[in-house]
């Protein structure tokens, strides 16, 4: 079966690169603003271009967008399927759903629940018993403490800090470098140290 990835972006790359590491080899990419071209000598596609059947994973950072396209792709027969680097540690009593990706460098400790579509970037650290929603999604060098636990759509920014046990509500962004203190509400934004939330 065909390997596609979606998005022809900095994020899609690094999911090729994770694809390509785990010893996969990609078909095409899929990104409506670069079809006809070429990225990494792979034919860029548009959505309405992929084959009959196929697997994919969705290098889209925005959680709406790849929402969006996860919708496309499955009723065109695609299959969602989750990507880990080797060079990243997953505790074996830790679960990922269908078309998560975890890049290079990212450790997920024990009992970690992951849900379908998040994405861990490159030196991100899950800690024990955190639970991260569907369409999560935390960036570079972030730090999920343990028991924490991040609602669908939430983003972490690069080097913030989410401490033990805190929550961070659906649809909320923390801010780069921020440190969680207090539980972030839904739709909110935490910037700062500690965070401060911003409407």
């Amino acid at each position: 079966m065909q390997m596609i990835v979606v998005g022809a972006g900095g994020l899609g790359r690094e999911c090729l690169d994770t694809v390509l590491a785990a010893g996969r080899a990609v078909d095409a990419l899929v990104d409506e603003r670069r079809t006809g071209e070429r990225v990494r000598g792979l034919a860029v596609l548009a959505s309405d271009q992929v084959p009959a059947e196929f697997d994919f994973v969705v290098g889209i950072a925005d959680p709406v967008v790849r929402r969006r396209l996860v919708r496309e792709l499955v009723g065109r027969g695609g299959r969602p399927v989750t990507v880990v680097h080797p060079t990243a540690t997953i505790a074996p009593d830790s679960r990922i759903g269908a078309n998560g990706a975890v890049l290079g460098g990212a450790c997920v400790s024990s009992s970690v629940t992951i849900g379908e579509h998040a994405m861990v970037y490159y030196n991100a650290t899950i800690g024990h018993d955190a639970v991260l929603g569907d369409y999560v999604s935390v960036y570079p060098g972030a730090n999920v403490s343990g028991s924490a636990r991040l609602e669908e759509d939430t983003l972490v920014g690069s080097g913030a800090v989410v401490l033990q046990g805190r929550t961070v509500g659906r649809g909320a962004f923390v801010g780069a470098g921020a440190v969680v203190t207090r539980d972030v509400g839904p739709h909110l934004v935490g910037v700062g140290s500690p965070a401060s939330p911003l409407r």
